[in-house]
C-alpha cells in the first residue's frame, strides 16, 4: 500500500470532502435558510470587531505617514491618498480576512468538531441527509457572501478613521485629507480587493470546515483542530495574497 505525505492526503480529503459538498446538494428552499443562518452568525456577530480593527488601522496608519512627511515639496495631500491606496489594496480585505479566520475559523471548526464527536454528523448521515450539503456548504455560501461586505465595511470605517485621526492630531487639514483620497483614484482597485475578499472567504470557511468535519478523536482534539483551522487559514490567506496581487496587478 503506497503511503503519501501528509499534505498530500489532507489535500486529496479535502477534494473529496468538497466533492461530496456539491454532487447531491440540499433542496434549495433548506440551502437558502441554512445559509442566511450562518450568515446572520458570520456577519451580525463580527462587525464590531472588524469595525473596531478597521477604525484603528486607518487612524494609525494616517498618523505615522503624517509623522514621516518631512519634505515640504510633498503635499499633505498625499497622505489621504496613501492610506486609501493602502486601505484598499491591503489592509482591509487582508486584515479583516486574518480576523476573521480567527473568530469565524475557530468557530466553524470546533461547532462541525464537536458535532463530530458526539456523533451528530452520523446521526444525520444516518438518516439519508448528505451531511456535507447540509452543514459546510451552507457555512461556506454564508462566508461568500459576508466577508465582501464585512471588507466594504471596514474599507469605509479605515478611511473615516484616518481622517477622524488627522484633525485630532492636527497633522493637516480635512481639506488636504479629502483631495488626497480623490487623487487618481482607480476604481479597479475595489474589484481587485473585492475579489482577494471572496477568494479569501473560500479559503477561511472551507478549510476550517474540513478541519472540524474531519475530525476524529475527543474533546481534546476539537481544541486541536480549532487552532489548525486558524493557522492553515492564516497562512493560505498569506500566500494567495501574493499570489493574487502578482496575477492580478
Amino acid at each position: 500500500m503506497i503511503r503519501y505525505p501528509r499534505p498530500i492526503t489532507a489535500f486529496g480529503r479535502f477534494v473529496l470532502l468538497i466533492q461530496a459538498m456539491i454532487t447531491r446538494p440540499e433542496r434549495r428552499a433548506v440551502l437558502w435558510t441554512r445559509t442566511m443562518e450562518e450568515a446572520m452568525d458570520i456577519g451580525i456577530d463580527s462587525i464590531f470587531i472588524v469595525g473596531l480593527v478597521a477604525t484603528f488601522i486607518g487612524a494609525v496608519t494616517c498618523i505615522q505617514i503624517a509623522y514621516n512627511m518631512v519634505n515640504p515639496f510633498v503635499p499633505m495631500s498625499t497622505v489621504g491618498y496613501m492610506v486609501r491606496e493602502m486601505t484598499i489594496l491591503e489592509l482591509a480585505p487582508t486584515i479583516t480576512s486574518i480576523v476573521l479566520a480567527g473568530k469565524v475559523g475557530s468557530s466553524i471548526a470546533g461547532g462541525l468538531g464537536t458535532m463530530r464527536i458526539t456523533e451528530q454528523i452520523s446521526a444525520i448521515d444516518a438518516m439519508g441527509i448528505n451531511s456535507a450539503s447540509y452543514l459546510v456548504l451552507p457555512r461556506i455560501l454564508a462566508a461568500l457572501l459576508v466577508f465582501p461586505l464585512l471588507v466594504i465595511l471596514a474599507m469605509n470605517l479605515s478611511i473615516l478613521g484616518g481622517y477622524v485621526a488627522s484633525q485630532l492630531s492636527g497633522a493637516m487639514t480635512g481639506a488636504d485629507y479629502i483631495e488626497g483620497l480623490r487623487y487618481a483614484f482607480k476604481p479597479y482597485t475595489i474589484v481587485f480587493a473585492l475579489t482577494k475578499s471572496v477568494v479569501f472567504a473560500f479559503l477561511v470557511s472551507a478549510i476550517s470546515a474540513y478541519k472540524g468535519y474531519t475530525l476524529q478523536g475527543g474533546a481534546l482534539e476539537v481544541g486541536k483542530a480549532s487552532t489548525a483551522a486558524v493557522t492553515n487559514s492564516i497562512i493560505s490567506i498569506l500566500l494567495a495574497d501574493y499570489m493574487l496581487a502578482a496575477v492580478l496587478l
